[in-house]
């Protein structure tokens, strides 16, 4: 098995560090592939996504990502994140699938990644007006939601599609496409809420929900508000999925430049992710819980200082791996 590492900026190549230790004591002899994203690759290559890198990618099993960004560019024509964005659209990783847990929460939220807002054309007018262009075709709509429907299928039966169909156009054809689909999901519940209103029953229970599927924007910000209930953005992770291809597999935070290389971040949500490329990106659910297991006992006694701990980012890499050789894979179903 072949993963590519992309440790980004900021505290990424240090939670990095972590995902790799485990990944080598889960799969010995699993081939780890290093290469630049973001701006470290502008200061090394010249460019947000060298082509190496994107070739290692595309020809890989899975990729790891970590954060990526930096305020010495975050206004300049070429940014960091345009690699990001362009590696999403390279492989094609519409699906964006983000768990969150919480006492009484089981919450996956599915947002459509390289379409929408992000994604359309934007630009200054002579006049000085600046836009931003969202728009959807009905076979990027079509499959995301199914993605909803097949992943509420196979947990609690509900899904909640997200829009914003009163005032935008793009949202009705999200909501029409999902009345349609319905019809091939009888033994899913189908229900409707616009953003606005999502995001406030979302804070008010967030165990009302199942599965969410919405569009890039909402998204991305629905997806953080769950993240704050469910624990914060240092503990979320995220898989990033195509029909055909290799995931790209991330962490939800950003890359925290007031604590990096000071060895204290926690990397927690990037070995989530990691479970995650394990289940939905290498086809090993059994892996998978045995490191989300050992996580869990390691975070029970191993805590870095952004939850009240003295730990650093080694410390709780190395508990992890430590109660990853208490298990067998057999001991976690």
């Amino acid at each position: 098995m072949r993963i590519v590492l992309l440790g980004g900026d900021g505290i990424g190549p240090e939670v990095m560090a972590e995902s790799a230790k485990v990944l080598r004591a889960l799969i010995p002899g699993i081939e780890l592939a290093e290469h630049p994203l973001g701006a470290a690759a502008i200061e090394s290559d010249g460019d947000p996504l060298p082509p190496a890198t994107l070739a290692a990618c595309l020809a890989s099993d899975g990729v790891l990502m970590g954060a990526v960004g930096s305020d010495a560019y975050a206004w300049s024509a070429r940014n960091p994140e345009d690699g990001m964005f362009e590696l999403r659209r390279q492989l094609d990783v519409y699906a964006n699938l983000r768990p969150f847990h919480a006492p009484g929460v089981d919450l996956m939220i599915v947002r459509e990644l390289i379409g929408g807002l992000y994604f359309g054309a934007r630009g200054t007018r002579p006049d000085g007006t600046v836009f931003d262009t969202c728009e959807y075709h009905p076979d990027q709509v079509r499959r995301i939601v199914r993605k909803g429907f097949e992943l509420a299928r196979a947990r609690g039966g509900r899904l909640t599609s997200v829009d914003k169909a009163n005032v935008l156009a793009t949202s009705r054809l999200w909501r029409s496409t999902a009345v349609e689909l319905a019809r091939e999901f009888p033994d899913v519940a189908l229900d409707h809420l616009l953003v606005d209103t999502a995001a406030m029953k979302l804070v008010q229970d967030p165990t009302q929900f199942d599965v969410i599927v919405t569009e890039n924007t909402f998204g991305d910000i629905l997806s953080d508000v769950a993240a704050a209930i469910a624990g914060g953005l240092g503990e979320a992770a995220s898989a990033c999925l195509t029909d055909d291809g290799p995931g790209l597999f991330e962490p939800v935070h950003g890359t925290a430049p007031d604590i990096a290389g000071k060895g204290i971040a926690n990397p927690t949500a990037m070995i989530r992710s990691t479970a995650m490329l394990l289940e939905h990106g290498l086809g090993l659910p059994l892996q998978a819980g045995r490191l989300d297991d050992a996580l869990d006992r390691a975070i029970a006694t191993t805590a870095t200082p952004d939850r009240g701990g003295a730990a650093t980012t080694a410390e709780l890499g190395d508990a992890v791996l430590a109660q990853l050789e208490r298990t067998e894979v057999g001991d976690v179903l």
